[in-house]
């Protein structure tokens, strides 16, 4: 951690209080975690901040100054290489690795964000081991991840889920990898809440969006403006 973000106390840099008073749901790829997240932000007039649009977009120079960094390509690497010819298991490490700088420029983000509203982070990179140290209740973070049957209907019916954004050689081999991928993702995400104590939610399409985001809601109970429950 760098002197710019910590104080003598060792606490982290936070000039507006907003990581401590965050909400946070993590969990896995396709478990409707966003759409959760936009529910309760028009219920209860909450300030959301979306993980992967700012990890996919805002976050790119710190990315590219990153691989620079490590002598990396700035362009990353070769597409084939990354979706094609590693397995899912090789994957899945690599991005867990990855999980705790990401989450670091995230957090940068928050700290900047002053809201009059309780704010909610969502997003796959806020792991439940990087997001313990900065909550004082387990009831600000949830986690959510789909079951197989669920991630398998989200993939057909979404279709950003079928797209990787990169042109390959063997595209059904590359989708396979990353949703195998994505599921090892997301069980590492649920023992690590379970160990730390943390509320998984198993997406299973049993419950519409608005029956999950009640569920959520009520786990956040204690940081969500009474207003919002009458409506």
């Amino acid at each position: 951690m760098s002197g710019r973000d910590s104080l003598v106390d060792g606490e982290v840099w936070d000039p507006f209080g907003t990581l401590r008073r965050a909400l946070w749901i993590g969990g896995g790829q396709w478990a409707g975690k966003s759409t959760v997240s936009r529910l309760l932000a028009v219920q209860y007039g909450v300030t959301v901040y979306h993980y992967d649009y700012h990890d996919a977009r805002g976050h790119n120079d710190r990315r590219i100054a990153r691989r620079v960094a490590l002598g990396e390509p700035v362009t990353g690497p070769d597409p084939n290489e990354v979706w094609v010819h590693t397995t899912p298991e090789e994957m899945a490490t690599e991005t867990l690795a990855g999980f705790p700088d990401r989450f670091q420029w995230a957090l940068d983000d928050l700290r900047a964000l002053v809201s009059g509203h309780p704010v909610i982070a969502e997003g796959w990179g806020l792991r439940p081991e990087l997001v313990a140290p900065l909550i004082d209740s387990p009831r600000r973070m949830i986690v959510m991840v789909p079951t197989p049957g669920f991630r398998d209907q989200q993939v057909r019916e979404l279709p950003r889920a079928t797209s990787l954004g990169h042109r390959v050689s063997d595209p059904a081999r590359a989708q396979a990898n990353r949703l195998a991928r994505d599921r090892l993702v997301a069980e590492d995400a649920v023992r690590k809440a379970h160990q730390l104590g943390i509320r998984v939610i198993a997406v299973d399409g049993s419950r519409d969006a608005t029956g999950i985001a009640e569920i959520v809601a009520d786990h956040f109970g204690p940081y969500l403006p009474e207003q919002g429950r009458s409506t």
